[in-house]
């Protein structure tokens, strides 16, 4: 059976998700900020009546930040029950990918720790890092984004 993925990049990189997590991807729209949360949420949107926090992935993962622009997506993916977006630098592509493609992930790449990362994909050359955002929150994270 086929794996379908959706491919993003942040800084150049390929990653990836199932595309069986993904709710939907929206283009970047203005963010309004909340106080006393942690630095890597920029904030909350409101989708059609659904407010929603947007957590900036490169902040999450300490990358180098850039300035969003015209190919900047918000990724919206469910976690406990509660739509949470996830700004990356723009999606590129989704691709079916056979199940012996996709590998276990080595101890770190690319300075990403491996408890945030599902498996690598390799994919007509190119390895992308397929990312499991639901571990990208702590517990304690998770709470508090479900109280936003």
């Amino acid at each position: 059976m086929l794996n379908q993925i959706v491919i993003f990049k942040l800084n150049d990189e390929e990653f990836c998700v199932d595309i069986m997590d993904v709710l939907e991807i929206i283009r970047m729209q203005s963010i309004t900020k909340v106080p006393d949360v942690p630095s890597f949420v920029e904030g909350i949107i409101n989708l059609r009546g659904i407010v929603i926090p947007i957590i900036d992935l490169k902040k999450r993962l300490n990358m180098k930040l850039t300035e969003y622009d015209d190919d900047t997506r918000i990724i919206i993916i469910k976690i406990n029950e509660k739509s949470v977006g996830f700004i990356v630098d723009s999606v590129t592509e989704v691709l079916h990918v056979e199940p012996e493609s996709i590998k276990e992930a080595p101890d770190i790449i690319a300075g990403i720790g491996k408890e945030y990362i599902e498996s690598v994909v390799s994919y007509d050359e190119r390895l992308i890092i397929n990312l499991n955002l639901e571990k990208i929150l702590t517990e304690k994270e998770k709470k508090e984004i479900e109280e936003m």
